[in-house]
């Protein structure tokens, strides 16, 4: 692997360092959806794009360290039926029970109540009110891969 002139790892087989990677979550009512995501998350509006009938092309929020994007779904990118998007998006928070709350009062529906995993961790899901699942989760525990892989495998033969 090649180091970029400051010393950190540059391209690897041929492709370029990734530099950036967030989601884009096309929905019905991306000002709605920025209001909603303001208000659970604490999130800050970074940037906004919209063309001159007023849908938002664009739209970067932030919270904490982690950035995701927002757009008025159309022809090309669909946003998704109700109930349900084509990703799950985990979002590790320090407490679970108030991000998961803050979610319901603004119209999420919980999928799995938030609850104490074996995994370690306390989490649940929630669908926001704009078709996009959320698992939102904070680690109670600092467990091995071993334990957690052993924690998993009783899980599920109950």
């Amino acid at each position: 692997m090649s180091k970029t002139p400051d010393g950190r790892p540059g391209t690897l087989g041929g492709m370029t360092r990734i530099e950036q990677l967030y989601p884009r979550l096309p929905v019905r009512g991306a000002d709605a959806a920025i209001a909603f995501y303001r208000d659970a998350f604490g999130a800050e509006l970074v940037e906004r794009y919209a063309t001159p009938e007023g849908a938002v092309v664009h739209a970067l929020l932030r919270a904490g360290p982690v950035q995701w994007a927002v757009k008025d779904g159309d022809e090309y990118d669909p946003a998704p039926p109700d109930g349900g998007g084509s990703a799950i998006l985990a979002l590790y928070v320090e407490d679970a029970d108030a991000v998961g709350a803050a979610m319901e009062k603004g119209g999420a529906t919980v999928r799995f109540p938030i609850a104490d995993q074996p995994y370690g961790e306390r989490g649940g899901r929630l669908t926001d009110p704009f078709g996009h699942q959320w698992m939102v989760a904070q680690r109670t525990e600092n467990l091995t891969p071993e334990e957690v892989e052993e924690r998993t495998k009783a899980m599920f033969a109950e």
